[in-house]
């Protein structure tokens, strides 16, 4: 604290008084934020403030005692502007999503709740990318799973009992296959949505997590297991309409076509509901000792081993929590777009996820719902104006944020001239 005893050496008496109580004052402001440096900042302004009003006392005696009041004022006023910051983003996201409705049209609107939709799916890559240091290239997979439990829940859910999906009956299928059935009821697919995406990525990750593959091979290993799903549902004619997918927006839910402006409302609220809890659930993960133990994985997963943790359980915990939001994220964004189809699992798609999370900023939560949106407006912007010039753009996007923004659109917001920086090594060749 030697800078603040420079600012307010004028006065002899404060000073004694700061000489006296400092490790009180300080003991003080730290119990009440909880935090050193914010603490120091608190006293800080304490001290300033004293000194501008140090003539409204003229008894010494009395000075340590009113130093303590401003203290205890300032910390106040400290973790009143702490909540307000904290929760005042939440209070505008909700009268956001309560206004847009009434001002957007209904194009625009949908557009936007697809948008948040594929968000999630994007926190879900944060956590086994950004914190755990796992490149997977096949959330394709888990996002189309979920989509494709909603989208048969649907299909069944127009239909009078005995009647069969449309398609059926080109193929010459005459009853309703076995693992149909369970989707006739909604609780079912409910859960379904993120439990089965969830036991598939949980497998798929522990068979590969426990054999210890990582790196790059873990990555070849996701898109390869993405390639052999993609083929595996497009051949699918007779059980799942192939390449055709399953169409929802034609499907009546609570009386309404499930493609009407009523319903997409409806659903632009529910996705920003499940947005929010998505963001909270990664936060609570990534907050505590789980979400040190990801970041120890990512730095370190030797030393992590050497002191008795199992990588394994950790990586395949978050591994099968992504796969869950990105069933989610599936679901909501099919009935939004009208369709789930086997290009949901297409290779150029999941590493369109991975584009949206290195321009939000990895390991940031709310960058790579920053990227989504981003990118996916750009890309509906150029697929109408230029649409030949769509994968250039991506291409380029994707070099300049790994040269000149590591860090993405969050890292530029924190540290602007990091950009400078690392343009003057680009140009040095270093």
């Amino acid at each position: 604290m030697m800078a603040v005893q420079t600012v307010l050496h004028p006065d002899t008496l404060l000073l004694e008084a700061l000489q006296q109580q400092q490790p009180v004052f300080y003991g003080l402001a730290f119990r009440m934020m909880g935090h050193a440096a914010e603490a120091e900042d608190v006293l800080q302004e304490a001290y300033l403030r004293a000194w501008r009003n140090r003539n409204s006392l003229r008894d010494s005696a009395h000075f340590q005692g009113w130093l303590r009041q401003i203290v205890v004022r300032e910390c106040l006023r400290a973790l009143r502007w702490r909540s307000m910051r904290r929760w005042l983003p939440w209070v505008l996201i909700v009268v956001v999503a309560l206004v847009l409705p009434a001002v957007l049209p209904p194009f625009r609107l949908n557009l936007l709740g697809r948008f948040l939709a594929l968000g999630i799916v994007a926190l879900g890559i944060d956590l086994i990318w950004g914190y755990t240091g796992l490149l997977s290239l096949g959330q394709g997979i888990f996002f189309a799973l979920g989509g494709y439990a909603l989208g048969m829940y649907l299909q069944l859910d127009s239909l009078e009992p005995g009647q069969l999906p449309e398609f059926f009956s080109l193929y010459g299928v005459k009853s309703l296959p076995a693992f149909w059935q369970p989707f006739n009821s909604p609780l079912f697919t409910v859960f379904a949505i993120w439990v089965i995406p969830a036991l598939v990525a949980g497998l798929l990750g522990y068979l590969v997590f426990r054999n210890r593959i990582k790196g790059v091979y873990f990555s070849i290993l996701t898109q390869a297991a993405l390639l052999v799903f993609f083929n595996f549902f497009n051949g699918q004619q007779k059980l799942i309409n192939g390449t055709n997918g399953l169409k929802t927006d034609t499907a009546m839910i609570f009386g309404q076509m499930v493609g009407s402006d009523g319903i997409q409302r409806l659903l632009f609220w529910l996705t920003v509901l499940l947005a929010i809890g998505a963001f909270l659930l990664c936060r609570w993960l990534t907050s505590g000792r789980f979400g040190d133990a990801l970041v120890a994985i990512r730095d370190d997963e030797p030393r992590l081993r050497f002191t008795g943790y199992n990588p394994t359980a950790y990586k395949t915990v978050v591994f099968a929590v992504a796969g869950a939001l990105a069933g989610i994220s599936g679901a909501l964004y099919t009935v939004q777009s009208g369709i789930v189809s086997p290009q949901y699992m297409a290779v150029p798609f999941s590493i369109e996820m991975v584009i949206w999370v290195a321009v939000g900023g990895r390991g940031t939560l709310i960058g790579p719902i920053a990227g989504a949106f981003l990118v996916n407006g750009a890309k509906s912007w150029f697929t109408m104006a230029f649409p030949e010039f769509w994968l250039y753009f991506l291409g380029a996007l994707f070099i300049a944020v790994t040269l000149f923004l590591p860090g993405g659109i969050v890292g530029l917001v924190r540290d602007p001239r990091s950009v400078l920086d690392n343009l003057r090594k680009f140009r040095k060749g270093g």
